[in-house]
């Protein structure tokens, strides 16, 4: 049934490719994308590799990765076809379950199939038809890139694999006699990746390792003895660090920052400093971003970090989050990116990291993410506080990365002491989440079309400077009110009071629930308390209507105290009162009125 399934998928994809042709014929082969089924430490072994998957499957090419690995690849394809393609042959085992989509950017010379035609695959239009890494013990050189600019530059430590003979059943038992107990659980868990293994890692060869290790080499055409020579250790290995040789993992000493750590070397490259971050900005196709955490402080500073990521735009809202003593982590997912933070406390110095990944890439992005995370060592040193002070400042960015901001902000305000609110009911459509100054999440209670008010509900229970009292009489025509709001929806901070009068009790309509104002309101004011002199809710400021009718700027409307009443008791929130009293001191209205107001924010 598997092989029909992929049949047809092939067959759609195929008749999808040959509806476009034309249109696919003016791309360049950046369109185009490629499957990496295996990589293997040896032309030879690369070269056999790629036979015996041509042998099963069409499209197979072989090319250099670069640090001394070749790749074994299928395709090219578009994005989709690929991602069609590698669901298939993933469910079928046609391919090992860690493969993953490769870019032409990634790719080096060609070596498979040698054809004169077959050169010139890597540019040819996508078929038609249709991972993580451990690295077993074995001598390795290292070299010392000399960075671009000391003082700025990382250094880069290069690895390099060597070639390994094979070796006869007597052979590998005596070589796999070496091996530590974390070397043996290391091809447990390439084993397990691979679909092979289900038992505990323990790192004991007993029947289950063994029937494994046969499933595995009868998998790659090999002899099934059950135990495996020092070169297929290394080619199983390698099949589970292919995730990671394609994004050139190497391991960086950033000495400015004081962090040593591996990252995906082939996709980012240091950028600039702009304390708390060293920037290591995307170099690559996948489009990933490292930043580095450097900082003296203390734990107030710890837990302020914690705040602020949380409100920068490569943090999505949604993903779990923790905060330690001493540490924190934070996860965000979207549409776009997965991101992930770590930031420890030790010695008056916070360093950690970030890696914002694309989303759809997630078997790649969590064997990077642990290979960062177990190679994460402090080093001395700390960045500079004044290290970036040239970078251009901006009120949107911080250290150089962009804060997130709310679709649509407007005014509300408090109408029960546990932190229930009235707002404009323009604010809460299409938000996927609602927050109260940003920092408190709220639930839709209510909402009436017809009078333009919407009740919100904290998630947690709030407990406002001030509540709105609505008033119990008619106010006077051409009485001095004023609205309370967040005029620049937010980009002040605080809510501010705008002056003016009551111009009648109607609207233009007649309609006896909806009063006119004379007063010049800005946006970030509607939904905003309108109060009296004494501080009494006299109404909530509504959105200037779209019509034909070209109103003065002046003229803005309120729905009544009476209004909003009813709604709170359809809702079933009771609604504190207040007749006409005395009026305030200034300073006295200012601080009543501007308490009870919040911020209502509508987050995509």
């Amino acid at each position: 049934m598997t092989k029909m399934i992929a049949a047809l998928v092939l067959a759609f994809a195929a008749l999808t490719s040959a509806l476009t042709v034309p249109a696919y014929a003016q791309q360049n082969a950046q369109d185009t994308v490629w499957i990496q089924v295996a990589a293997r430490p040896s032309l030879a072994s690369a070269q056999d590799e790629a036979q015996i998957f041509a042998a099963k499957l069409p499209d197979v090419a072989g090319f250099a990765l670069g640090g001394g690995w070749y790749g074994v690849l299928i395709g090219p394809y578009t994005r989709e076809d690929a991602e069609r393609v590698l669901q298939v042959y993933r469910k079928e085992r046609q391919i090992p379950r860690d493969s993953f989509i490769a870019f032409p950017a990634n790719l080096r010379n060609q070596f498979y199939p040698l054809a004169g035609d077959a050169a010139q695959a890597a540019t040819a239009a996508p078929s038609q038809a249709p991972s993580q890494p451990l690295v077993e013990a074995a001598p390795q050189a290292e070299t010392t890139e000399a960075p671009a600019t000391a003082a700025e530059e990382p250094v880069v430590i290069a690895e390099v694999a060597p070639t390994l003979p094979d070796e006869t059943p007597a052979q590998a038992r005596r070589s796999e006699r070496l091996l530590s107990r974390e070397e043996r659980k290391q091809l447990q868990i390439a084993l397990k990746a691979a679909g092979f293994y289900t038992s505990a890692i323990d790192g004991a060869f007993g029947r289950g390792t063994r029937g494994s290790m046969s499933d595995w080499q009868i998998s790659k055409g090999l002899e099934p003895t059950g135990v495996l020579t020092t070169a297929q250790r290394q080619m199983l290995l390698g099949d589970y660090n292919a995730p990671l040789i394609s994004v050139g993992m190497r391991r960086i000493s950033d000495n400015r920052a004081g962090i040593a750590l591996e990252i995906p070397a082939a996709e980012v490259s240091f950028t600039n400093y702009e304390p708390p971050f060293a920037h290591y900005n995307a170099t690559g196709d996948l489009g990933v971003r490292v930043l580095l955490i450097s900082q003296r402080g203390d734990k107030s500073t710890l837990y302020g970090l914690y705040d602020i990521m949380q409100t920068l735009e490569i943090v999505p809202l949604e993903g779990p989050r923790e905060r330690k003593a001493n540490s924190f982590t934070l996860e965000g997912r979207d549409s776009r990116i997965t991101s992930f933070t770590q930031a420890s406390l030790k010695n008056g110095e916070i360093k950690g990291f970030t890696l914002i990944w694309p989303a759809g890439d997630e078997a790649r992005r969590a064997r990077v993410l642990t290979a960062m995370q177990e190679s994460f060592e402090r080093l001395d040193g700390v960045l500079d506080d004044a290290a970036g002070a040239d970078i251009q400042q901006d009120i949107d960015l911080l250290s150089g990365l962009e804060i997130r901001k709310p679709r649509l902000s407007r005014s509300g305000f408090f109408v029960s002491a546990n932190g229930m609110v009235v707002t404009t009911s323009d604010v809460v459509q299409a938000c996927t989440r609602i927050t109260l100054d940003h920092g408190y999440a709220a639930e839709l209670v209510a909402q009436d079309a017809d009078s333009g008010m919407a009740i919100l509900r904290p998630s947690q229970t709030l407990a406002p400077m001030a509540v709105a009292e609505l008033s119990t009489q008619s106010p006077r025509l051409q009485s001095e009110i004023a609205v309370s709001g967040f005029s620049y929806e937010g980009v002040l901070g605080a809510p501010s009071l705008t002056w003016g009068k009551l111009a009648d009790v109607k609207d233009l309509d007649g309609d006896n629930g909806v009063a006119r104002l004379a007063l010049s309101a800005q946006p970030g004011d509607v939904g905003g308390p309108v109060v009296d002199a004494s501080g009494a809710v006299l109404g909530m400021l509504l959105p200037k209507q779209s019509s034909d009718r070209q109103l003065p700027a002046d003229v803005s409307f309120a729905v009544n105290a009476a209004v909003i009443r009813s709604a709170m008791e359809a809702a079933g929130v009771t609604a504190q009162s207040q007749s006409t009293g005395a009026p305030l001191p200034n300073q006295a209205l200012v601080n009543r009125a501007t308490g009870m107001t919040v911020l209502v924010s509508c987050w995509e």
